[in-house]
């Protein structure tokens, strides 16, 4: 650990926001996964969540640019687990579904706590998950094809949703409660030490100015 690359762990986790995240339902291809983490990760997103029938997920490939190391991956039993634990945390969740209800992505206010929920690559949001969503979004298409493809779509409402919270400010200061903050600091900065701490079921030790772990 070098000072100047404990600088930058800390730069980035200062701009982490805890009340944007994405619901991935049945998102079964590794590529797609791995690019929807890859953007979580560029927009902020401190923990995203996913959901697969098997209780588990694909395996990573190099699209995600190691994104799996910077943003959490919750996984869920069942897309009701999911809605539920996340409405019980205060978000609203935003189904990306062609409905009648749709309104345009950009129409949403996405600076209060806000849940992207992305389907499977050919059937998009199932009836279950889009009976829990609040409300339906959708990216207006000018060709012949009614839908992007879903890492793309996560792109391009995750933007927006980064560019109204630039707006608001809420990049500007750490928002991330203070332990865990400092729980995530110091996974980023020392993941062996970290796994070594938690198998034992230690606390982590403190890191000092620099990021030096204190002895």
């Amino acid at each position: 650990m070098t000072p100047e690359r404990y600088r930058r762990l800390k730069s980035v986790l200062d701009r982490r926001q805890p009340d944007l995240t994405v619901l991935m339902e049945n998102v079964h291809k590794p590529h797609n996964l791995s690019a929807i983490l890859r953007t979580a990760d560029a927009v902020g997103i401190y923990e995203a969540h996913a959901v697969n029938p098997t209780g588990g997920v694909p395996t990573y490939q190099d699209t995600s640019g190691g994104s799996e190391k910077w943003v959490y991956l919750r996984v869920h039993p069942e897309i009701e687990e999911a809605a539920a634990h996340l409405k019980e945390r205060g978000f609203t969740i935003y189904a990306a579904n062609l409905s009648e209800r749709a309104v345009d992505y950009r129409r949403v206010d996405y600076t209060r706590p806000a849940v992207v929920l992305l389907g499977a690559e050919k059937w998009g949001v199932s009836e279950r998950a889009a009976a829990l969503a609040d409300a339906d979004v959708i990216i207006p298409m000018m060709g012949m094809v009614q839908s992007l493809n879903v890492s793309v779509a996560a792109a391009v409402i995750l933007f927006e949703a980064q560019r109204q919270r630039l707006e608001a400010g809420l990049y500007d200061h750490p928002r991330l409660d203070r332990e865990t903050y400092r729980r995530t600091l110091f996974e980023w900065a020392y993941p062996r030490e970290a796994a070594y701490y938690r198998a034992r079921g230690l606390p982590y030790p403190q890191l000092d100015e620099r990021g030096f772990i204190q002895r």
